[in-house]
């Protein structure tokens, strides 16, 4: 018998992973950034097949990785976590900085960052395993670094369905994309609301005063008018 629970007990941090090749550029959210060896420096990272990310990490045999401070804001990690590179420019708006080798990191609310060259990848399924030898990184702050259960615990986050901790619809706050379907169809709300953080629309007149959004945790103020 396996307890998917059991894995909440184990530590992650919460990284956004970088990448680019030619004039392609993509990031995305990922807790899986670990320390594989110190000599020499090692690191891997699991991500989903699926991201946009994924392909150009694999072009370019690079990728940055920007740990988060605790008080990077949703907005940001709703920007690279909730939305894909292939349809949105993700960098148009936050601070970045281009390493040594023209690839550009999210330098703003973060607490260090590192430069993978990719030496080996796993299928692992519905991931890839990619670790690397760490050719630069640097500490950019002396802020806490925000761990996963922070981000959860304290900033009300959710878990992405291409996260590799996602365990599915039955995971308190996740969207029933049905129950939003028939609302909107049934004619009853004349509006509804629009999260300009993760893109969740609630089928409804009004949101309530205490309101946060199932996917991504951020509140009422986040949220923008939609007639239906």
């Amino acid at each position: 018998m396996i307890d998917t629970k059991a894995f909440r007990s184990l530590s992650y941090g919460l990284y956004l992973v970088t990448a680019k090749a030619g004039e392609k550029q993509a990031g995305c959210v990922v807790n899986t950034f670990a320390q594989v060896t110190s000599q020499p420096p090692q690191a891997s990272i699991a991500i989903n097949k699926e991201n946009f990310t994924t392909g150009v990490i694999l072009e370019a045999g690079r990728f940055e990785v920007s740990v988060l401070a605790q008080d990077a804001p949703m907005e940001l990690i709703g920007r690279f976590g909730f939305h894909t590179s292939a349809d949105t420019d993700k960098f148009s708006d936050t601070q970045i900085a281009l390493d040594e080798a023209d690839i550009p990191y999210v330098a703003e609310h973060t607490v260090a960052h590192f430069r993978v060259n990719v030496k080996q990848t796993l299928d692992l399924g519905t991931h890839i395993y990619i670790m690397g030898e760490v050719e630069e990184s640097s500490v950019l702050s002396k802020d806490e670094p925000m761990t996963y259960a922070y981000y959860h615990q304290v900033k009300g986050g959710k878990t992405p369905p291409k996260a590799s901790s996602y365990e599915g619809p039955a995971e308190p706050g996740a969207p029933v994309a049905a129950d939003g379907a028939a609302s909107a169809a049934d004619g009853a709300p004349k509006f509804a609301w629009r999260c300009t953080v993760c893109g969740h629309i609630e089928y409804v007149d009004e949101l309530p005063d205490d309101f946060t959004c199932p996917i991504c945790g951020v509140g009422k103020e986040m949220f923008e008018l939609i007639e239906l």
